[in-house]
């Protein structure tokens, strides 16, 4: 075989693989049903497929959207709260803690330096965001931590802290006196651990990472409670 019909033969070849190997990603794209595929959860309830939004900001930019929405605090019983008055943040007037499930009226974000020994929960970095809020039927401002600067590096936690959204439209299959008790920071026989972090927030300590079969102490600004859950419903509740 002489050189040429050698190199017009490997050529040849060369585009036959090509093309197969282009066939076979062509059909894998237009039939992607043939990918395996998972069972779905028979065992989901209502409460695990809520619709609770999410918002991946990355930028002090994206955090400025936040400006004249309402949030409700995911993450209840863990952030303090400032007095913010005349333009600047007074850290000596701590409020205390955003109760669980608080709505915020956010009127603006900005950045701010906290002193050096304050401890509002987020690691301060250079400069740290703040939302400055009102509550409902109150035009006094105040002021909590919500990311941070550290350097040209930038971190929010919004996502952790706020519900987009009215809990209680996410959650609107919770029966009314499981909502009255949450409105009440109350906690009822009965309710899910959910419920009952909706109501006495996030600051808590588990015996157990089996969820909804543990018992859980929580510190409600103060205020002691210890419940236990069986099947995911509080079955012994405990305050001092």
């Amino acid at each position: 075989m002489k050189t040429w019909q050698k190199a017009i033969l490997m050529t040849l070849v060369t585009l036959t693989i090509g093309g197969i190997y282009l066939f076979s990603v062509f059909e894998h794209r237009r039939s992607p049903g043939v990918l395996p595929q998972t069972a779905p959860d028979q065992n989901l309830t209502p409460d695990d497929v809520a619709i609770v939004r999410m918002k991946f900001m990355t930028s002090f930019d994206d955090s400025l959207k936040l400006e004249g929405t309402s949030v409700w605090m995911k993450n209840g019983y863990t952030m303090p709260y400032f007095t913010y008055k005349s333009g600047h943040i007074d850290f000596a007037k701590d409020q205390g803690k955003i109760p669980a499930a608080q709505q915020l009226d956010i009127k603006k974000v900005i950045k701010a330096v906290p002193p050096a020994d304050l401890d509002d929960g987020i690691s301060h970095g250079s400069r740290q965001v703040f939302a400055i809020f009102s509550l409902p039927h109150s035009t006094d401002l105040y002021a909590t931590v919500i990311g941070a600067f550290d350097g040209d590096q930038e971190q929010y936690f919004c996502d952790v802290l706020f519900y987009y959204d009215d809990p209680h439209k996410i959650y609107d299959n919770w029966p009314p006196n499981v909502w009255a008790a949450i409105d009440a920071h109350q906690v009822l026989t009965g309710m899910s651990e959910l419920q009952t972090q909706m109501s006495i927030g996030h600051n808590q300590k588990v015996d157990s990472s089996n969820v909804g079969n543990r018992t859980i102490s929580y510190d409600q600004a103060g205020k002691k409670w210890t419940v236990t859950f069986v099947g995911n419903h509080a079955t012994a509740i405990k305050t001092n």
